[in-house]
């Protein structure tokens, strides 16, 4: 069986039954893996890598969709502080560094021993742009998203 499949069904299924995704979080799933395949679509025509196939194509947006998915609920655990400092450096060491381990799993379960994409990178990026879903409220100590925090309703 292919691994590609089994996580890609994962992710759907997250996507599908969590509440915490909505129509953002797919926009950036999606976002990211756009701009994913046109970069591996330059970097054949520049730099003459490998041409980017089918499977490499879903692999990418498995890697982005399940990223952004853990960005999420990490962010559901612990929401971005609004204010800059010391807080938002320490969430952000404790996302990203898991999330390059787990995503160096996911490369050995997708692409095996000769990969062509790094996917543990783009996995370790979409969850920590993912992890920007929820900002904390300082006056009512309560969550909300970050669209609203930014005051645009």
């Amino acid at each position: 069986m292919n691994w590609t499949l089994v996580f890609g069904c994962i992710a759907l299924l997250v996507y599908i039954l969590s509440p915490w995704m909505n129509l953002k979080t797919v926009q950036r799933a999606i976002g990211i893996t756009l701009f994913l395949e046109v970069f591996y679509l330059l970097g054949h025509y520049i730099m003459e890598w490998p041409f980017p196939t089918p499977l490499v194509l879903v692999q990418l947006l498995v890697a982005s969709s399940l990223g952004v998915g853990l960005g999420v609920c990490f962010s559901k655990v612990w929401p971005l502080p609004l204010h800059k400092g010391f807080e938002r450096i320490f969430r952000t060491f404790l996302i990203v560094i898991p999330a390059l381990g787990l995503g160096m799993g996911l490369q050995i379960f997708m692409q095996g021993a000769q990969a062509t994409q790094a996917i543990y990178l783009i996995f370790a990026l979409a969850a920590w742009i993912g992890s920007g879903q929820f900002v904390k409220v300082e006056k009512e100590n309560q969550t909300i998203s970050n669209k609203t925090a930014n005051g645009v309703s």
